[in-house]
């Protein structure tokens, strides 16, 4: 049979059916027409009305018995197996994808509660006893849970600050950490108190050479943290005044000194007394507040710069091993002082070109082994130019006024990471903590304090290493410049001065500064008053790191 008779015929069987039901419904409405002796019009309305009393009657008994089903009156065991089941994964309709055992089992009330008002999971799921771990650290409570599936460690940072409302405290005694084996994996420490309440303990020598990178200070925890490396990676560090950025710095140092191995020390310490601890151990050491300085730091870093890239390009040239530099860091105390202009033409001219040599050195330099490290206690919009702080990989930022200012020294969009932290909220009492933004993930940390004694101790071990690689040196024309200026107790000579004493007699002023620089292998810089020479500390960098 067709589809199209088989239709048909379908019809047919349909109206039969209605043509009967209104037969039996007329049969019906004549009975009781006759029973009741009622008119035509008025036994139709009865009867109309008679079905919808019996249809809410029936409605009544219905909802009475879900609601008894629903109350104390029902079997325990069945009752705690329909609260936990949702309405749509039934055992007669499962939810595809849905493990059932997870859906029945005995909830966290805690933890189920608290993050289904923060809106890191949805009101209708829920976080099993079965998968969290409640343990007492030294410093608060830890939360090791499992999230249901679908929602990810991302989904509680992103509401880590609301849940520390829920929870009572504030986003500074929360540490969230996420799990290396699955991304459902939440392990959340609360703080009995406010961070760094109580300070913890410098580290030791020990903890310092084995810490996995280099160490700037102590999370909540008092655990070590810090930066991977400063190879290829900058950092810049900001805060109020008063608020522990040069103690943080000369803990960095002091680290650096212990455990990064042989490098090379700048230091232009804009606070006039800030670094002066580490002078003897540094290539170059300026105190002062002078933008010519400060330019003149960056123009012989950049030099040396380039001659490191012109060596690495005629290695790939002559098919030979890339050459392996010693590293460099200049580390800038006060930066944004060096920024600045008088409001004069020559003054905004001068600060365009610093601006532009720095980025240059911080964007640029780090393929060659030169990394920088710019502190300043002015973290306005217009303090360190835009196109410096953009190139900075690392950042720290201490107390500040508000989080506009923190936008400025952590990054533009550093509230749309993961998990920040907020340095406005820091307490301004504490000295020394802040937040350490590295590789997309914010630390509250607090910076170490090392004691005067400990840090001369350490000084002094790295110049007296110093010393002896100096006097180990071969003897050659750089190594007697060295020398020459040493026993002369001068830190600049004049390239007039040094190629007669060094055997370069002839020719003009421009052949014998050219000779000298090549025999020398390290480009001339300017002094005062503009007058070429080489600065002691550039010859003894060369000499000590063999380039």
């Amino acid at each position: 049979m067709s589809k199209r008779a088989k239709s048909e015929e379908d019809g047919y069987g349909q109206l039969a059916g209605a043509i009967g039901a209104l037969a039996i419904a007329a049969g019906c409405l004549a009975a009781a027409k006759d029973k009741l002796g009622l008119s035509w019009p008025a036994t139709v309305l009865v009867s109309a009305g008679a079905l919808v009393a019996l249809g809410y009657l029936a409605w009544k008994i219905r909802t009475a018995v879900k609601r008894w089903w629903a109350s104390d009156g029902m079997p325990p065991a069945t009752k705690a197996t329909t609260t936990a089941q949702r309405p749509e994964a039934s055992a007669a309709t499962p939810l595809e994808g849905v493990d059932q055992a997870e859906v029945t089992a005995p909830v966290h009330p805690e933890l189920t509660a608290a993050l289904v008002t923060a809106g890191a999971i949805g009101r209708e799921e829920v976080i099993r006893a079965a998968d969290v771990t409640i343990s007492p650290a030294a410093t608060g409570t830890v939360y090791d849970f499992l999230v249901p599936r679908g929602k990810t460690y991302e989904d509680v940072a992103k509401r880590l600050g609301t849940l520390a409302g829920v929870l009572g405290v504030t986003r500074l005694h929360l540490k969230l950490e996420r799990s290396r084996d699955t991304e459902r994996r939440v392990r959340l420490l609360k703080l009995d108190e406010p961070p760094f309440t109580q300070p913890f303990p410098a580290p030791t020598r020990r903890e310092i050479e084995t810490f996995a990178g280099i160490p700037l200070g102590h999370d909540v925890t008092g655990e070590l943290v810090g930066v991977p490396t400063l190879d290829k990676a900058s950092l810049l560090v900001a805060g109020m005044t008063q608020m522990g950025k040069t103690t943080l710095i000369n803990g960095l140092i002091t680290c650096l000194l212990i455990a990064y191995g042989e490098f090379e020390l700048y230091l232009l310490d804009g606070k006039f007394c800030g670094l002066t601890r580490f002078e003897k151990t540094a290539v170059r050491y300026e105190s002062s507040d002078s933008p010519a300085v400060f330019e003149s730091m960056v123009d012989e870093l950049n030099a040396r710069a380039d001659a490191r890239y012109a060596q690495s390009r005629d290695a790939i040239r002559n098919r030979q091993p890339a050459p392996i530099f010693k590293p460099v860091i200049f580390i800038v105390d006060e930066a944004a002082d060096f920024f600045a202009n008088d409001g004069s033409k020559e003054g905004a001219e001068q600060a365009r070109r610093i601006a532009d040599k720095t980025r240059s050195l911080v964007a640029k330099a780090l393929e060659s082994g030169i990394s920088t490290v710019l502190m300043t206690q002015r973290p306005a919009t217009n303090a360190i130019p835009v196109m410096v702080r953009d190139q900075f990989l690392y950042r720290l930022c201490l107390y500040v006024a508000s989080a506009g200012t923190a936008k400025v020294a952590l990054g533009d969009t550093y509230f749309e990471t993961v998990a920040p932290i907020n340095p406005a909220f820091l307490d301004a009492e504490i000295k020394g903590q802040g937040v350490l933004f590295v590789n997309g993930r914010s630390t509250l940390i607090r910076g170490f304090n090392f004691s005067d004694e400990f840090i001369w101790s350490v000084v002094d071990e790295v110049s007296d290493r110093q010393e002896e690689a100096i006097e180990a040196a071969p003897v050659s024309p750089l190594k007697r410049a060295v020398d020459l200026m040493r026993g002369k107790g001068i830190e600049f000579m004049p390239t007039a001065d040094l190629a007669p004493a060094l055997g370069i007699t002839e020719g003009d002023a421009t052949t014998r500064g050219k000779e000298l620089s090549q025999l020398l292998g390290v480009p001339a810089a300017k002094g005062a008053k503009g007058v070429r020479g080489y600065p002691l500390a550039a010859l003894t960098a060369a000499l000590t790191s063999g380039e």
